[in-house]
């Protein structure tokens, strides 16, 4: 597990509003309005999904960053409109309006972009190497994090994993997932979904599962490489602490707050 010297790991859920967590994860007598800050005050981050399919307005962001605790972080998706296209280099208008829309308004509690493309969607080394130049290291000011979710078999590539390197583009780790997992590090930071959550689990993972992938986040968390996941390059041992983002997401989605939870009194320990 991590150590205080360590990297902060963050785990969550993918998104907030979701019928069938009232009354299971959500008190019976808990407003909807105020579900975000229930959540946030159970989880230290969450994925917001929304932005994958449309803009958002400046004062849903800042609603958002109001409702969450100080030392609370969001991921944000971004837009399809940059991701489901066939020559990535055109992507640089929807990058830009995406950032113009009001994202900025999370303030400090905005975390890394997540880029998921589509599963039809093929590496392409220049495609993609020009898609990584369009990604701002900064705007107004503020540092931004990028991940990319890819989710094609070409993309089990030394070739990608140099790339992103490259760039310093973490690529989203697929966890209990049909998805091909690429498990090297390639940013200072780590992002990852687990998507294999099922009904039959109490917490929506069986326990092995479970700690394992704590224990995984405590490896990258200190700068180490889990032995039990294969790279696509050798991995190298970090001298510098990594942040980690670890989010229940998708498969049985009604499980996913008891997974989280779960994965943090792990992580925890």
């Amino acid at each position: 597990m991590a150590k205080q010297s360590d990297g902060v790991i963050r785990v969550g859920v993918g998104g907030w509003a979701f019928e069938p967590w009232r009354g299971s994860f959500y008190p019976d007598d808990l407003p909807q309005k105020r579900e975000l800050e229930y959540a946030s005050r159970k989880f230290s981050t969450i994925e917001i999904n929304s932005t994958y399919y449309g803009s958002q307005k400046p004062q849903s962001f800042a609603k958002w960053r109001d409702a969450a605790p100080d030392d609370f972080v969001f991921a944000v998706k971004g837009p399809r409109f940059a991701t489901n296209r066939k020559v990535l280099a055109e992507a640089g208008e929807s990058i830009q309006r995406f950032f113009a829309s009001g994202v900025l308004e999370l303030c400090e509690k905005l975390g890394p972009v997540n880029w998921q493309f589509a599963t039809s969607k093929k590496f392409d080394p220049a495609d993609f190497g020009a898609f990584f130049k369009l990604l701002p290291g900064e705007v107004a000011g503020r540092a931004i994090r990028h991940a990319v979710e890819v989710r094609h078999e070409s993309f089990k590539s030394a070739e990608f994993v140099e790339l992103a390197r490259k760039h310093g583009v973490a690529i989203v780790i697929a966890g209990e997932s049909e998805f091909p997992q690429i498990a090297d590090v390639t940013a200072p930071f780590v992002y990852v979904r687990i998507m294999g959550a099922i009904e039959s689990e109490k917490f929506g993972c069986s326990r092995k599962v479970l700690d394992a992938w704590a224990a995984h986040a405590g490896d990258w968390a200190s700068g180490a490489a889990p032995k039990e996941l294969a790279t696509l390059l050798p991995p190298k041992k970090s001298a510098t602490r990594r942040d980690v983002f670890l989010y229940a997401i998708s498969g049985f989605k009604q499980k996913n707050p008891a997974a989280a939870t779960a994965l943090i009194e792990r992580c925890a320990r």
